[in-house]
């Protein structure tokens, strides 16, 4: 199985309070069955194997969109093969 590494950031940006659907995202990903979760104020990023990522991003997009996001850029990356035992 493929490990896939997904880097977001959610728009439009508030510098002052994070926006409801930057939180979404964040709540999200560190829900999800993903490691190496990597959350900050202008990007995160998780790895995971391919299923727990693109079930992760589908819930991101569903759940930040809907929470007033107007634009999420996001980009997948193939990491490598998980090993036995990895997520």
């Amino acid at each position: 199985m493929q490990r896939l590494r997904v880097e977001f950031t959610t728009e439009p940006f508030d510098l002052d309070e994070a926006p409801a659907h930057a939180v979404v995202a964040r709540e999200v990903i560190q829900a999800a069955d993903l490691d190496a979760v990597d959350v900050g104020p202008f990007g995160n990023t998780a790895e995971g194997g391919a299923d727990a990522v693109l079930t992760a991003v589908d819930a991101l997009l569903r759940r930040s969109l809907g929470a007033g996001a107007t634009r999420v850029s996001l980009q997948v990356n193939v990491i490598g093969e998980a090993g036995e035992g990895e997520k």
